[in-house]
C-alpha cells in the first residue's frame, strides 16, 4: 500500500487499501505482489514480490517525494529480466568502433557529395550500410528485411539542386502485433564547417557515425530474436541539410497509417568528454518535449484547463526509458531533459513529433564543439574535426545498451493503452478512469498510476485487473493520473495520460 499523497483525504485510506488489495488479487500471476510505490506497503497488500523474467517494478522503489525530488528509482521502474540482460551482454564495443571508423573513412558523407563513387562520399557509405544490414538480416529467417528508402528532394533550403536522399531501413517484423512499430535511428550524412561544402573531409565520427553504429549493432543482435511488435532500425540521410531523410521516413509511416508508438534518434552519442576536458561516462541525455509539437488549438485549450504540460506522449516515453534502461544492467543514468532538443537546435525526432508520433533524442552529456561541424585542421596546436580518436567506444556501447533495453522492452510489452480518459460527466472528489482494452493475446490487466502535480515521476501504482474502468478515491484536482497495460510475464507498457471524457 502506497502512502497517501499530501492533501489526500485521510478518511479514505482504508477504502483505498481495500481497493489495492483487491486489485492485486485480480492480477495474481501477472505481477506477484503489488508494484513498489513511494514507500513500503502495509497490511495484506504488502506481500513480497518475486522477479518475473521480464522484470517487475523495482522492489523498494522510492520514486519522487512530494517536493518532486527523485530519491530513488521511479515507482514504475522495471527490473531487467534474464533474457534482456543476456541481450545487453552481446553489445560489442569493438564492433561499434569498427563501424564508426569505417564510416569516417569514407572521407565525407555530405548529402550533396558523390553518390556513385565506390570509395568516397555518401553513396559509398549508403551502399556499405546496406550491405552490412543485409548481412545481419540474413540470420533472421526472413523476419528482418532491409530496404533503400529513396526519393528525390527538389531544390529547397540547403539543397540547391534536385538531390536523391536515401534512408537505409532494417525492419524486424513482430510476431503477434506487427502493426505496432518502434524506431531507432541515426543519421549517416556528415558536414564540415560550411554546411554547403560537399567536398572537404567531414568524417562525422561522433556526429553521427556513433548513432548509426548503434542502430547497426541493434540490428545485428535483434535479427535472431522474436518480438511481439515491429522494430525499425534506420540510418537516415539529409539531417545536416534539414532533417530531410527523417521527414520522408516519418511521412511514409503517416501515409500508411502505421502505429508508431515510439521513436528514438541517436545523434552525437559518441563521447563522454566535454569541451573543458571533464568526463561523464555514465550519463546520456534524453530530450523529450512537454507541450506537443503537433498540438491542435482544441487540445491546447483542454491542456490549459486540466494541466499536462509535463505529460506529453514524448515525456511518457522518456519516463519509460528511465523505468527500464537506467541502472546496473546498462551502466548508465538517463538524464531526461525537459526540452524538445538542445537550445535552439533540432534533430531527426522532430519530423516524427510533427506527425504526432512519440519521439525523443539521445545525446551525450556535454558536447565538444571542436569535434563537430568543423573542418579537419590543427590551429595553435589544437586538433579540430569530428575524428574517431575523439570518440569513447565503451560509452557508445553503454548508450547502445540503453537503446536496446528500451526498444526490446517496448516491443515485448503491451502497447500503450488507447482511449484513456477521466470521466467528467458529474462533479465528484473521486477520479474515475476509463480506457480501451488492448488486443494483445498475452494481455493480463492494467495498472493505474498517479503522482503529485509537482513530482516529475509517477510515485504510486495500483493494479486494477483486466478491466477498462476504475475509480480512485482521490481528487483529480490535486493529482495527475495515468494507466498502463501489463502482460502475463509482468511486462508493463508506457503510461497513457488521460483526457477528459463524458
Amino acid at each position: 500500500m502506497s502512502p497517501q499523497p499530501r492533501g489526500s483525504r485521510g478518511t479514505r485510506g482504508t477504502n483505498r487499501r481495500t481497493v489495492l488489495a483487491a486489485g492485486a488479487a485480480a492480477t495474481a500471476g501477472v505481477a506477484a505482489g503489488p508494484p513498489a510505490s513511494a514507500a513500503p506497503a502495509a497490511g495484506p497488500a504488502a506481500t513480497e514480490p518475486t522477479a518475473p523474467e521480464s522484470g517487475a517494478p523495482e522492489s523498494g522503489a522510492r520514486g519522487a517525494g512530494a517536493d518532486g525530488a527523485l530519491d530513488g528509482p521511479p515507482a514504475t521502474a522495471q527490473r531487467p529480466g534474464r533474457e534482456l540482460r543476456a541481450l545487453l551482454a552481446e553489445i560489442d564495443p569493438d564492433r561499434i568502433e569498427a563501424d564508426v571508423r569505417r564510416l569516417a573513412a569514407f572521407g565525407t558523407r555530405h548529402t550533396l557529395s558523390a553518390q556513385d563513387d565506390p570509395e568516397r562520399g555518401i553513396g559509398a557509405a549508403r551502399d556499405w550500410i546496406h550491405r552490412r544490414l543485409r548481412r545481419h538480416a540474413a540470420a533472421s529467417g526472413g523476419r528482418m528485411t532491409v530496404e533503400l528508402q529513396s526519393y528525390v528532394q527538389q531544390p529547397a533550403n540547403r539543397i540547391p539542386v534536385p538531390t536523391r536522399i536515401t534512408n537505409v531501413v532494417a525492419t524486424l517484423r513482430g510476431d503477434t502485433d506487427p502493426d505496432r512499430v518502434y524506431v531507432v535511428s541515426g543519421h549517416y550524412d556528415s558536414r564540415a564547417s560550411d554546411v554547403m561544402d560537399a567536398t572537404s573531409d567531414a568524417p562525422g565520427a561522433d556526429d553521427d557515425a556513433s548513432g548509426v553504429a548503434i542502430a547497426m549493432e541493434l540490428a545485428r543482435i535483434l535479427a535472431t530474436r522474436r518480438t511481439a511488435a515491429t522494430i525499425v532500425l534506420a540510418a537516415v540521410a539529409g539531417e545536416e541539410q534539414g532533417l530531410y531523410g527523417a521527414a520522408h521516413m516519418a511521412e511514409q509511416f503517416r501515409v500508411r497509417g502505421t502505429r508508431v508508438q515510439g521513436m528514438f534518434t541517436n545523434d552525437i552519442v559518441g563521447s563522454s568528454t566535454a569541451d573543458d576536458g571533464t568526463r561523464d561516462p555514465h550519463t546520456v541525455r534524453l530530450f523529450a518535449e512537454g507541450v506537443p509539437t503537433a498540438e491542435t488549438p482544441d487540445e491546447a485549450n483542454t491542456r490549459r484547463s486540466v494541466g499536462g504540460e509535463n505529460d506529453s506522449p514524448a515525456r511518457q516515453l522518456a519516463r519509460f526509458v528511465r523505468d527500464v534502461a537506467a541502472g546496473d544492467a546498462t551502466g548508465m543514468d538517463v538524464r531526461v531533459i525537459y526540452r524538445r532538443d538542445r537550445y535552439l537546435r533540432g534533430g531527426d525526432h522532430i519530423p516524427f513529433l510533427e506527425r504526432r508520433f512519440p519521439a525523443a533524442r539521445f545525446t551525450e552529456p556535454a558536447e565538444d564543439y571542436a569535434h563537430q561541424h568543423q573542418d579537419v585542421r590543427v590551429e595553435d596546436g589544437k586538433q579540430y574535426g569530428d575524428l574517431p580518436e575523439f570518440c569513447d567506444f565503451g560509452y557508445i556501447a553503454r548508450v547502445a545498451r540503453v537503446n536496446l533495453a528500451a526498444v526490446w522492452t517496448l516491443a515485448q510489452a503491451p502497447g500503450t493503452p488507447t482511449g484513456a480518459g477521466i470521466v467528467t460527466s458529474a462533479l465528484t472528489n473521486d477520479t474515475e478512469l476509463v480506457w480501451d482494452r488492448g488486443t494483445e493475446p498475452d494481455l493480463a490487466g492494467y495498472e493505474v498510476v498517479w503522482r503529485e502535480t509537482t513530482a516529475p515521476e509517477w510515485t504510486h501504482v495500483e493494479p486494477v485487473g483486466d478491466v477498462t474502468r476504475h475509480t480512485v478515491p482521490e481528487s483529480k484536482d490535486n493529482l495527475f493520473f495515468g494507466v498502463r497495460a501489463v502482460d502475463r510475464e509482468g511486462r508493463r507498457s508506457p503510461v497513457a495520460f488521460p483526457v477528459p471524457r463524458r
